[in-house]
């Protein structure tokens, strides 16, 4: 007798441009996807190339600038929308206007199944399921360590955190706990390969002799990354210093400078890096990590054992991330720029502590994550159960559905006012 052959899944990803974050989880999870035999198809949106120019402009350059010139105002913000169920009507209304374009390709591309990695695509491919027009639920990945009210979803077919009083939070707000995996947040699979640090320092030329500080500068700009500098080249150890300076050519030119000047005549090397794909790699050869607490590079950092040196988190999301770090005990913060050496050499002078930080980091490591959330997703079944497929109301206007109502009276009307 002939096998059956199994229908190979059809995966939809999405993210949204809100910072990078959401995208690079997004992308680790393609990467799974694209190697796992049991999907057919599947392709990665950032949903707000199909949203109006205006929709766009909000979720991306005004985050950006808030970060960057109001990060007290974002934080007002995100503690001001963070009541659960609180303005749901008002913002999916917001969104279902902007957002046209991108539920009618979700619709064209029939997906098996769904999986987001922020929220707003998550709560319009919920609302697209409770009208009937998508056969299948979204899987939420939460990416960062608290989960705040817009991850929030009466429609979903899973949810995926890091923490388990993440998980308590939405059992107590009454997500059904068997829909909640606690599978990390995801990360590249590079992640998963151990990497020797001896020959990865011999790679990227680097002394690994020293104690190495992998300086992610995130969104410092030219003048706050010297006066981190400034205070770091203060360490009475011999000290390595790796900047990050990513995409800013300004950034690592001024890097270049530094480090010209100062590795003449200091203990501590400087090394200036711009955009590399070998974040694995300078993580694999660092001590510890300083820099702001995003959910993606933390995870990242938990993989590679890198215990972490808070400065300056951002309002929100990253105070909570930065106050989970530090409870688990992963991390030190340092809340005045001028103590910053002096804190970081009380950690370096106490090896045993800083052997407890990085066996802490363990507790948070999930390097498989995106692994996880893919062979969980493709575990769930197709089709949705009889008595959990919602009712299929068209897509009417309450206008249209008022004036053929409206209408269906005046002829019931006419017709009982006419002879037998």
């Amino acid at each position: 007798m002939a096998e059956v052959p199994i229908k190979k899944r059809k995966v939809l990803i999405l993210s949204a441009s809100a910072g990078t974050g959401h995208v690079r989880a997004a992308d680790a999870l393609l990467q799974i996807c694209q190697k796992h035999p049991g999907v057919g198809e599947v392709q990665h949106w950032d949903m707000l190339k199909y949203t109006t120019r205006l929709f766009r402009h909000i979720y991306s350059q005004v985050y950006l600038d808030l970060i960057n010139k109001a990060p007290r105002m974002l934080g007002w913000i995100y503690d001001t929308f963070d009541t659960p169920w609180r303005n749901e009507k008002m913002r999916m209304a917001f969104e279902k206007f902007n957002a046209g374009p991108f539920l009618k390709a979700a619709m064209a591309f029939e997906p098996d199944h769904i999986i987001c990695t922020h929220f707003t695509p998550a709560s319009l491919l919920g609302w697209l399921y409770e009208k009937g027009k998508i056969p299948v639920k979204p899987a939420i990945v939460v990416t960062d360590y608290d989960c705040h009210a817009m991850w929030l979803n009466r429609t979903y077919q899973q949810y995926f955190v890091l923490l388990d009083e993440t998980r308590e939070f939405l059992v107590q707000l009454g997500i059904d706990p068997a829909r909640i995996t606690m599978s990390g947040i995801p990360i590249d699979p590079v992640f998963m390969e151990n990497k020797s640090r001896s020959e990865v320092c011999r790679k990227l030329g680097l002394a690994d002799d020293r104690f190495t500080i992998l300086v992610s500068a995130g969104g410092y700009g030219v003048g706050p990354v010297e006066a981190l500098l400034t205070e770091l080249l203060k360490i009475k150890r011999p000290v390595q210093l790796v900047v990050i300076a990513g995409r800013s050519e300004e950034l690592k030119q001024h890097l270049d400078q530094i480090a010209a000047r100062q590795n003449r005549n200091s203990s501590a090397r400087v090394v200036p890096v711009g955009f590399t794909p070998l974040m694995d790699e300078y993580m694999a050869a660092a001590d510890m990590l300083l820099g702001k607490p995003g959910g993606l590079t933390t995870s990242e950092a938990m993989a590679r054992n890198l215990p972490l040196c808070i400065v300056n988190p951002i309002p929100g999301q990253e105070e909570r991330n930065s106050a989970h770090l530090l409870e688990l005990g992963v991390a030190i913060r340092s809340n005045n720029l001028p103590t910053l050496a002096w804190k970081i050499q009380k950690l370096i002078d106490d090896p045993q502590r800083l052997a407890r930080m990085r066996e802490n980091t363990r507790l948070l490591a999930h390097p498989e994550a995106a692994q996880t959330i893919v062979n969980t997703v493709l575990s769930l079944p197709l089709d949705a159960e009889p008595d959990d497929m919602p009712k299929r109301r068209p897509f009417f206007s309450g206008r249209w559905a008022r004036s053929r109502m409206l209408r269906k009276r005046r002829l019931s009307k006419v017709s009982i006012a006419q002879p037998s």
